[in-house]
């Protein structure tokens, strides 16, 4: 397809290429502040301003809830599309001739940024796939154990009934405390649970529910001190805080790369450690004789291969824009509207004080009302858009800003909590 031919097309669909923002413009926003230093350039709203012109917005409620899907801004969403038309220019061409090509270099960035080899990553769909895939790819035995929290997500805790109805393991659960004193606490929390059956530990990353961040490196440390595997549920952490896989000294580690990474949906990858490799069972069954080869694992039949290519522009937005840049913004977002309603009477936040154990996503509830409730005068009342979480001892609402939030949209949404708090 030629350059005219796309962007009749876009044009056709209402994106007229007067209309679609590059990566240039961004690096020359990036540039207007390169001067600054990351905390510095978090503050500057004039320079957020900008970056939020790069999204299309639905003017209908300010969203507080980017933690499920982080969308696409338009310079990447605009390359998804024409990776969409591409892909279905060229048919079964390009499925039988450069798809998997593509993919390993796409897994390949992604491992870079990720900081382990490319030998140890494989693109997947989403998290769930890539937890899912160790729990069940396991050699389980009757009697084996499993140590989870509580607060990890659904879809991992549901796999480990079905596994533990399938095979016999025992499933031990804990829960991780909303506030925690120190990190020994955690490491201890995890460490009182584990017997010698116990085969695998799994951890978040970031709590889901509440941003909360885990010591992952001192937990790993802790469970192979007693022989037992660490999986790691990254799904909130990648491209939201800076961080290496090799540095974590985790087994195996899954992320969906439609949070904050802002990829399109149906995206995310898993890590494996080498040796552990030939040990996982596939999820389908696959023809490759070589048990070292991650590929082994990654067989799903024919999928939205459009999705791996956009990965790629999703990466560029991200290193263009800046990881640690977007991280303190992140944080700065954050920290803004929790530290205004922290010690008022009423407002509960179930995430730390600590600002180093969260980034961009924290938990808030109202004393005396269900989240449910919350949620639903937030939206109705004052539009704003969250999610409510009510179960493993945390009550209240997820808040989970992005880059193109503005603090004029927190200050509605802080004066919403002051007056409900004060009804």
């Amino acid at each position: 397809m030629n350059k005219r031919t796309f962007l009749k097309s876009l044009s056709l669909m209402g994106l007229g290429a007067s209309a679609l923002p590059t990566l240039e413009s961004l690096a020359a926003e990036v540039d207007t502040i390169g001067h600054l230093s990351p905390q510095e350039a978090a503050q500057d709203e004039t320079f957020w301003a900008k970056i939020r012109e790069g999204y299309r917005l639905k003017p209908d409620y300010i969203n507080l809830e980017n933690g499920y899907y982080c969308f696409q801004p338009q310079e990447t969403l605009n390359h998804f599309i024409r990776h969409v038309l591409e892909v279905n220019y060229q048919g079964s061409y390009y499925m039988r001739t450069v798809q998997w090509e593509n993919k390993k270099k796409v897994a390949a960035r992604l491992a870079d940024l990720a900081g382990c080899s490319a030998e140890e990553l494989i693109v997947t769909r989403n998290t769930t796939e890539s937890l899912d895939m160790i729990i069940g790819g396991l050699h389980w035995k009757t009697g084996d154990e499993a140590v989870m929290a509580e607060q990890d997500y659904g879809a991992m805790l549901d796999h480990f009934a079905m596994i533990s109805k399938r095979f016999g393991i025992v499933n031990k659960r804990v829960s991780v405390p909303n506030h925690p004193k120190s990190d020994e606490e955690i490491v201890n929390l995890y460490a009182s649970a584990i017997t010698p059956k116990t085969k695998l530990l799994m951890i978040c990353h970031m709590v889901n529910i509440t941003g909360q961040i885990l010591p992952v490196k001192k937990i790993c440390d802790m469970a192979h001190s007693k022989n037992v595997l660490v999986l790691v549920d990254g799904a909130h952490a990648f491209a939201h805080i800076r961080y290496k896989i090799s540095e974590l000294g985790c087994d195996f580690y899954g992320t969906s790369l439609h949070k904050w990474l802002s990829v399109p949906l149906g995206a995310g990858f898993l890590y494996v450690k080498k040796e552990h490799i030939p040990n996982i069972w596939p999820l389908i069954g696959d023809g490759n004789p070589n048990m070292g080869d991650i590929y082994r694992l990654n067989h799903i039949g024919t999928h939205p291969v459009h999705t791996d290519l956009a990965i790629n522009n999703a990466i560029d937005y991200y290193n263009t824009l800046g990881p640690e840049r977007k991280e303190q913004r992140l944080r700065y977002l954050q920290r803004y509207w929790s530290d205004k309603v922290r010690d008022i009477p009423n407002i509960v936040l179930n995430t730390p004080k600590d600002p180093e154990r969260s980034c961009g996503i924290a938990n808030v509830g109202i004393k005396g009302m269900k989240p449910a409730d919350l949620a639903d005068t937030l939206l109705n009342k004052y539009k704003v858009y969250t999610v409510a979480i009510d179960g493993a001892n945390v009550h209240g609402c997820r808040i989970t800003p992005n880059v193109y939030t503005t603090t004029a949209e927190l200050d509605t949404f802080v004066a919403a909590l002051k007056e409900m708090a004060a009804a």
